[in-house]
């Protein structure tokens, strides 16, 4: 029984491993910088950089963020954060893919940077 349980767990890292590693290369100074009212009126998946600060936590990973000419909502999974804090009072750039669903617009961010 032991044999197998340390068979399974092997497997089990060794799979962690290989999915771990899975990434890919992102430039963000491909990203279009935009503002907050320009993204909202883009096409699913542009890839864009805003400036400005979150005002609020809406859920796990959702996040409402502001600049001079609107409100939208921004995922960040833990994992895109790379090592920043960040309060309101923080200005923050952000790059990301726009995601429309339904009759919403979300910027599904991948990096994080405090300015």
């Amino acid at each position: 029984m032991n044999k197998i349980l340390s068979a399974l767990l092997l497997i089990g890292v060794s799979a962690g491993i290989v999915f771990a590693a899975h990434g890919g290369f992102k430039d963000s100074v491909n990203a279009r910088k935009s503002t907050v009212a320009e993204v909202l009126k883009m096409n699913n998946n542009a890839y864009v950089l805003i400036q400005g600060n979150i005002v609020k936590r809406l859920s796990n990973d959702k996040y409402s963020f502001k600049d001079s000419t609107g409100t939208i909502t921004v995922e960040i999974d833990d994992d895109k954060w790379g090592g920043v804090t960040a309060g309101t009072q923080d200005k923050l750039e952000l790059v990301g893919e726009v995601e429309k669903k339904y009759n919403t617009t979300e910027l599904d961010v991948d990096t994080v940077r405090k300015l």
